[in-house]
């Protein structure tokens, strides 16, 4: 009996230690990590309008995450496939090769966009559609390295009104990316990812959620005499709505409901359906329901959409705000609810934005309009040297000469180039022109210079950099726009909350491209393969 008694004791101990070196053995991540990027959200927004939001949104990840109050883009392009691609890439648009929302390639004459994949279909929207896929991107995202590391078990989901902003973040091995389809008014995809939508999502489009926003028009969340943080409401360099005599609140929706689909997505009723649909991945997909860790990568498109019309110092921006911070603070009620403290998340942007250069002019700040693509300098040089589409192309601030139209007038390209630089440098708009080729010995500060080195891919790159003065956009005369290295451009939020996150802040200077190594070393797998960031540590527990 004795003997029995002892065996018995020793199997439970035998048991025991083995249950406890699978438990030691198990690699401890939260359930799901939810990336939120907020398009054209400028570092100031937090804090600009803080005295009017609550305490669960914007206020809440400040005071219970660690807030990096000096977060800077790497690059000088500041736009949006650029922003994605590199927060999740933890590189740079010289690296990970999208160095802009479209730029010019020579081998196929023509424009490119970030996520254009001919190779695919749309599914889910209008027959007219335009396919798209991760296949521009040249390096892992941080939801591969997720993906591979749990032996493709892991589920992602990107998820953004703008097919760039769902389709980058979620990388090339996501289980789906959705975007909104301003011609039917549904969130779609495409066959890179499955042959049919899920049921959900089909759910999700016949719940027509959208028609039901466009019946709420816009108008102020609270009185429009208390938006003290903004510029009156008629301004000459404010946009108008599509129906809108004039640029005011409110902002009539319901008579352009179900035939223009594009409309929602300049008001914040774009954040709330992105938000519902969201719960509904969240849902459907069964994220965060089991032990091995899901990636939600989320971006709200809408902000973009109407900082471009009405501008940053806007009513309408300063509502957009005010009216997000209470969607953040609906979802973090929702991702309390589902997934208790077993959750990990970030904020941060793509990219700022600059003051209209209208409203710059009124307050008498440095600024202006400019088209450098008709600048004095290009004209002289077009008229010196007399080659049909001698500049074959403008993108991203980069001119690309026609070459081959110069060899065949048996000219000297590098002398073209010369000429072309230092009529750009007389022009007063521009701050200063370089040739690509010479960009170590620009006379430019190492930390700008840099940007600009960050910046450019060599093989979808240019061949003349133009950079404009600050406050100066390439834009129409009303609305605003970004692009640029200026601060207004780069100086973005970086936020963590959550799971495995300390409460604190960083006055040091980090960049966005920090984001994707510090959550791999979060979640401790590989970091993305053109990674070049450094992990944030002073935020991890």
């Amino acid at each position: 009996m004795k003997l029995i008694t002892l065996l018995t004791v020793t199997l439970m101990f035998i048991f025991s230690l083995n249950a406890q070196q699978r438990t030691a053995a198990k690699t401890e991540r939260p359930k799901i990590v939810v990336g939120i990027m907020v398009d054209q959200m400028r570092w100031d927004f937090l804090y600009r309008f803080q005295d009017r939001y609550g305490e669960g949104g914007f206020k809440r990840m400040l005071r219970e995450g660690f807030n990096c109050d000096n977060a800077y883009i790497p690059y000088a392009q500041t736009v949006t496939a650029c922003g994605h691609a590199s927060v999740y890439t933890g590189s740079v648009p010289a690296i990970n090769g999208i160095m802009g929302n479209e730029w010019y390639d020579r081998g196929l004459g023509r424009t490119v966009y970030c996520v254009e994949d001919g190779s695919v279909t749309t599914i889910g929207g209008n027959s007219n559609a335009a396919p798209m896929s991760p296949k521009n991107l040249l390096v892992t995202s941080i939801c591969d390295e997720l993906r591979i590391a749990t032996n493709f078990k892991s589920k992602v989901v990107g998820i953004a009104i703008k097919d760039r902003g769902g389709v980058l973040p979620a990388g090339h091995t996501a289980n789906g990316a959705y975007w909104y389809d301003s011609g039917s008014g549904n969130w779609v995809t495409s066959t890179y990812y499955m042959e049919e939508l899920p049921s959900w999502v089909k759910f999700f489009n016949n719940r027509r959620i959208v028609d039901s926003l466009y019946k709420l028009n816009w108008n102020t969340l609270y009185p429009i005499k208390t938006y003290t943080q903004s510029d009156e409401d008629d301004k000459i360099y404010e946009g108008k709505s599509q129906g809108d005599a004039k640029p005011v609140f409110p902002h009539m929706l319901n008579a352009t409901g179900g035939t223009n689909y594009l409309a929602i997505s300049a008001t914040p009723h774009g954040n709330t359906m992105t938000v519902e649909f969201v719960k509904a991945a969240i849902q459907g997909e069964g994220l965060g329901a089991d032990d091995i860790t899901d990636f939600l990568a989320v971006s709200f498109s809408s902000p973009d959409y109407i900082g471009h019309q009405y501008g940053p110092n806007s009513i309408e921006i300063e509502d957009t705000y005010l009216r997000l911070d209470k969607e953040m603070a609906a979802l973090f009620t929702y991702l309390d609810g589902k997934f208790g403290n077993q959750y990990t998340v970030f904020l941060t942007a793509d990219h700022g934005v600059a003051n209209s250069p209208g409203y710059s002019k009124e307050k008498k700040l440095p600024g202006g309009v400019i088209n450098a693509a008709n600048s004095s300098g290009i004209m002289k040089t077009n008229n010196k040297y007399n080659i049909p589409r001698l500049m074959e192309a403008n993108a991203n601030g980069q001119i690309y000469l026609n070459r081959k139209a110069i060899d065949t007038a048996k000219l000297s390209f590098s002398e073209v180039k010369k000429y072309l630089v230092t009529e750009l440098n007389k022009d007063p708009g521009i701050f200063y022109a370089f040739d690509n080729e010479e960009i170590n010995d620009a006379l430019l500060p190492t930390e700008v210079k840099e940007r600009f080195i960050n910046g450019l891919n060599v093989k979808r790159g240019g061949d003349v950099q133009v950079i404009l003065n600050s406050g100066y956009l390439s834009w129409g005369t009303t609305g605003s726009s970004h692009g640029s290295w200026y601060p207004y451009d780069a100086h973005i939020p970086v936020v963590f909350m959550g799971w495995g996150i300390k409460s604190g802040h960083a006055t040091r200077d980090v960049h966005m491209t920090d984001i994707a190594p510090t959550i791999s070393t979060l979640l401790k797998i590989q970091m993305p393969s053109g990674n070049i960031g450094k992990v944030i540590g002073e935020a991890l527990k």
